[in-house]
């Protein structure tokens, strides 16, 4: 998507540890037409999946989860993150935060997953893969079926992208990023 691309060139900061700022846009403030375009774009690479149901993981995510649920005519649900004891009424997954550099609980109430779902997952960033790989693991125990991921910015050079390979998971990224050495982004 060359317009996110272009968003990233002009608005998106290189900082220390291979992370890429965008909360001019995308992180922190948000440009709803923008958000809205990439919803357009995840729904018409999605539509044919028939997906029933959105999930993402707070906050970030939700956004674009959100213009992508409302073009496509159904429901978000975003896994909560959580520290300390799971109630029994909720789907888990144990992820370690790369941006909090911590292990952290992502939780689902069990009401809102069903096995009759079918779930696209949508999220900003896929960069080593755990918030992604934690929504699988809930989807899975729900006993859901997964029809693919969307991901806006993907850091090609990390292991998200090979984990969600080696799963066989559809998987769509707007902008896929090779390096961010030297503060330079340069895509694929």
């Amino acid at each position: 998507m060359e317009k996110l691309k272009e968003k990233i060139l002009t608005e998106g900061r290189v900082l220390p540890n291979n992370v890429l700022k965008v909360d001019s846009f995308l992180n922190h403030q948000l440009d709803p037409p923008f958000l809205m375009e990439i919803g357009q774009e995840f729904a018409k690479r999605f539509y044919a999946k028939n997906p029933n149901k959105i999930l993402t993981v707070e906050a970030s995510g939700i956004a674009l989860a959100l213009m992508t649920g409302y073009i496509m005519k159904i429901p978000v649900v975003f896994a909560k993150k959580r520290r300390g004891t799971i109630p029994d009424n909720f789907y888990h997954a144990k992820i370690f935060s790369y941006t909090r550099q911590e292990n952290i609980f992502i939780t689902v109430d069990r009401k809102y997953l069903t096995p009759n779902d079918r779930i696209l997952i949508i999220d900003d960033f896929l960069a080593t893969g755990e918030a992604t790989r934690g929504l699988i693991e809930i989807v899975n125990t729900a006993g859901a079926t997964l029809v693919g991921v969307g991901i806006a910015i993907e850091k090609s050079f990390q292991a998200g992208a090979s984990f969600l390979s080696s799963l066989g998971v559809p998987t769509e990224s707007l902008v896929k990023i090779k390096s961010l050495d030297r503060g330079k982004i340069e895509f694929l």
